[in-house]
Order: C-alpha cells, then structure tokens, then sequence
C-alpha cells in the first residue's frame, strides 16, 4: 500500500523527484520523506526539524565558547553515532585544529558510542585541504558521514565553500557536519547551524557521574523554528534525551514560511 506524505519544503520535494527518478530507472529504493531524514530520539526537537536531520546535506556545528569545544566535540560524536548505521565516518582535521582541540582518541570513541572501527581519520595541513577532502569524501556512497573540523571560525568556509559541500552531501546521499571551534558569522547554505555548550548532567542511581550532557542551540534551520534545549546522551542506546526545553522562534530569514512550534 502507498503511504501517502503530507509535508511542505524543499526536502520532501528533494525526496519526491528521487523517488520518480528511482521509479524510471527501475530501483527499488526506498526514498520516502522518513528516509530522507534521521530522528534525534527528541520530540521537541524532531518536531521543529519536521522529522528530524536531513540526509544528503550539510549541517554546522559549533562551540558556543571556547571552554565548550570538547562539548561540541561531544555532540557531534553523538549525531555521527546515531545515523552511522553499517557504513563508515570520516573524521577530516587540520594541523592546527589538532593542536587546539586536541586528536582524536579511539578509546574514547569506542565509549562515546561510535566505534574506533567505523572512525576514520584524515589530517590534513590547511583548512582549503580539508574543504576538498570533505567534498570528495561526501560523494562517496560507502561513507555515512563526512564531519570536518575547523580552527576558530572557520573563515575559509564561505556560502561558496558550503554549497559545494552541499551539493557534493546531495550527491553522496550521506550527512555532512562541519565542525567550528567557534560561532561563524558567515552566511553559510547548510540547512542547520547548532551551538553547543556543555551543561550539568544529573547523578546516576548510585550518585556518581550522568550521562553526558549538553545545552543546545538551534539557531538555523531552514524548515522555519529555532530553538533551545539541554540534553543527555546515552551512549550505551545512541540515544538522546530531553531535560528541559525552550520556545521555538521563528526563523528570520523565513518569516513567510516558518510554522509555529511549541517545544515541550
């Protein structure tokens, strides 16, 4: 039986033009508007995203501070976790990045929920090297994810840049983040920009540390509502949840088109 999809915006139509393409070439894929996104494991969240994280594109991560690196760090580790599926993620770094945010440690991965062997890791020298290698490495179908980390702001990731990422993740079926050590105050083509910092988490059962915790900010997203939330990750599920909310605002840039969310 068909399965009837009632939404608005770019990516259901994304979606639906697939799915004719698939149709004329004879595949057999499912290319459904649930296929096209993958869930946070959060209501509030997948509600104001119109089902959660867009496939085939590119999403901004940041670190609201500069103490909230290893924060943004951490949640992007846990978005990579929650869509790897069989597939691998790639890891691209710069020298200096490396320096300041430290390298990757596999261990740490391992516990954080995305195994070592799914995690592949390329350092390049500048920051234009690592734009290329994410572009490339988004076209590749055996990857599910491309995440690419960049000093400071990230200056040399312009609209430009970001819509070659773009249309590379379109190309490649799979999740692009990039990350920045900072909040950038570029115009940038990716379809959100989250804001990460760390928050407290509760004492487990026995009193001692929680799950991982973070304060998130959703302040772009180009299906309408933003947002603020404070959630925990539990790394043993690969799952999210909430601790507390905040009010969805409506998007600037698409006042015309945003829907009105309560989050909670």
């Amino acid at each position: 039986m068909n399965k009837t999809i009632s939404t608005a915006g770019k990516p259901a139509t994304l979606c639906h033009l697939r799915r004719v393409v698939a149709q004329i070439e004879g595949q057999d894929t499912d290319l459904s508007f649930d296929a096209c996104t993958s869930t946070l494991g959060v209501p509030a969240i997948d509600r104001v995203l119109q089902g959660g994280l867009t496939k085939a594109s590119l999403h901004e991560v940041a670190a609201a501070a500069w103490p909230d690196l290893g924060a943004a760090f951490g949640f992007t580790f846990a978005l990579a976790a929650r869509v790897a599926g069989r597939r691998h993620v790639l890891w691209i770094q710069t020298d200096f990045a490396a320096l300041e945010g430290g390298a990757i440690y596999g261990p740490g991965a391992d516990q954080f929920g995305l195994p070592a062997s799914k995690l592949l890791i390329v350092k390049v020298p500048r920051p234009i090297d690592a734009l290329w290698a994410m572009e490339e490495a988004l076209k590749c179908r055996a990857l599910s994810t491309a995440i690419c980390e960049l000093p400071n702001d990230g200056a040399v990731a312009d609209l430009t840049a970001t819509r070659r990422l773009t249309l590379a993740a379109r190309e490649g079926g799979g999740f692009g983040f990039l990350l920045r050590h900072r909040p950038s105050p570029l115009t940038s083509s990716a379809e959100t920009r989250w804001e990460i910092a760390a928050a407290s988490s509760p004492p487990d059962g026995f009193g001692g540390l929680g799950h991982t915790t973070f304060a998130v900010s959703l302040v772009k997203n180009r299906r309408g509502p933003l947002g603020q939330w404070t959630v925990a990750w539990n790394h043993h599920e690969r799952s999210f949840s909430a601790l507390s909310f905040g009010m969805a605002q409506a998007a600037f840039d698409r006042l015309d088109r945003a829907p009105l969310a309560r989050a909670g």
